[in-house]
């Protein structure tokens, strides 16, 4: 029974990897960017919740739902201005720009914030847990891994049942011709990040619930985010759940051996799915 336990706190934890990993997946699914910043935005979405809780005096989801738009305003510009003009066939300027970014927020949260660490406090959620006989979750874990599926079905929604998907799919997979269409590519790529942004904001908001933060842990949720991806298929949503999850039993499984064991069983279970499927679980087929 400790096992299976064992087993559905991974589970649960993959919720919050799934979160960290959709926002990365759905933008380079769409423009085939990868961004190197992408775990000190959610980390910075962590301060912005933080600072609203503690100005306003709110509840930290209500804080969540005031950051989203606000969040969303600063993808669509990062994409609009400094991003859509390094996109191309070489994948090196995007790399560069995303990684001098991230070297930015990390320093700007510094001065900021100081290297204290933080937490959102969510009052009883913190510890409220239902015991389902030889199994005990924690409803923070269970509200963090609705969340995910959720993200995960809206997303999927809003990609094969709006106008504004077809524009993501039919710039995804040909730019020139969306363009000639009526499409304009760099307008997409922006609301594409700025959605993306959002879904930021979420992971976000569950990372500084559930754990302190300070401004240098983004690049080891970046880490988590890109194993996710890359275990369910560049580019694939669900694939993104499975990773997480994957890293997630493989983490709590590993820490039920030995403490010292647990970052380092999901990074093993990463390069064991690598070997069986290079492309991960559910790749996306690309041109």
């Amino acid at each position: 029974m400790i096992w299976l336990d064992t087993i559905v706190q991974g589970i649960l934890l993959g919720g919050l990897y799934a979160l960290f990993a959709a926002g990365l997946s759905l933008v380079f699914g769409i423009m085939r960017l990868v961004n190197l910043a992408h775990g000190d935005l959610i980390v910075m979405g962590a301060y912005l919740i933080l600072t609203i809780v503690s100005v306003l005096g709110i509840n930290p989801f209500l804080a969540a739902l005031i950051a989203m738009p606000i969040m969303f305003a600063l993808g669509w510009l990062l994409q609009r201005v400094v991003l859509n003009r390094v996109l191309g066939p070489d994948i090196l300027p995007p790399l560069l720009v995303t990684f001098g970014l991230s070297i930015v927020l990390q320093n700007a949260l510094l001065e900021g914030f100081s290297a204290d660490s933080q937490r959102i406090g969510a009052g009883l959620l913190e510890t409220a847990s239902w015991n389902l006989g030889p199994v005990t979750v924690g409803i923070m874990p269970v509200l963090t891994f609705a969340s995910a599926i959720l993200v995960i079905v809206g997303l999927n929604q809003l990609f094969y049942r709006t106008s504004l998907g077809r524009a993501f799919r039919a710039t995804s997979d040909d730019p020139v011709t969306a363009s000639l269409m009526g499409i304009k590519p760099a307008g997409v790529f922006a609301m594409a990040t700025g959605i993306a942004m959002i879904v930021v904001t979420i992971a976000a908001l569950y990372l500084g619930m559930r754990a302190n933060f300070d401004p240098t842990i983004g690049p080891a949720r970046l880490i988590y985010a890109f194993e996710a991806v890359i275990i369910g298929g560049l580019g694939s949503l669900w694939g993104t759940l499975a990773g997480g999850i994957i890293i997630g039993v493989a983490q709590t499984l590993g820490a039920a051996v030995s403490p010292e064991w647990q970052i380092l069983a999901g990074h093993v279970a990463f390069l064991v799915v690598l070997l069986i499927k290079p492309r991960g679980l559910f790749p996306r087929a690309y041109d």
